[in-house]
């Protein structure tokens, strides 16, 4: 099993920022009442009810609510999900220019869903994490 890295400084040098193609919404659910039919890239259960990250095509297809239509993006180094900073020094770059952005931790990578129309401004910061030399 690969171990994934930990150091605060390889994970911001290499995260190599990917936009993946689509627009995503968060939908919730009650807990006893939620589709199966849907497709989700990501879910959790919650005490209030079940959240999923759809694509907007299948939420309007089902006549799904929502909110935060979103850009997703991946950091594509192997983050373990032990690392300590990466969610902080992302979230607080996004911030400094005021953008929004929900994390998502997976066990390869982690993910940032950003206000679409803030993808390109979102992906130039996040880019230029990289470019800080590691040291």
């Amino acid at each position: 099993m690969m171990v994934g890295e930990t150091d605060l400084k390889i994970l911001l040098r290499y995260m190599k920022p990917e936009l993946n193609e689509g627009v995503f919404v968060f939908c919730t659910f009650d807990n006893k009442d939620h589709p199966t039919h849907l497709d989700p890239i990501a879910w959790f259960h919650e005490k209030e009810g079940i959240t999923v990250i759809v694509s907007k095509d299948q939420a309007d297809k089902f006549g799904l609510s929502y909110s935060f239509v979103s850009a997703w993006i991946t950091l594509t180094i192997h983050s373990s999900l032990e690392a300590v900073g990466l969610t902080a020094a992302v979230s607080s770059a996004l911030a400094q220019v005021g953008i929004s952005c929900n994390m998502v931790a997976a066990y390869h990578h982690d993910h940032v869903f950003v206000p679409l129309e803030r993808t390109n401004q979102a992906l130039k910061v996040l880019q230029s994490l990289t470019s800080t030399p590691a040291s």
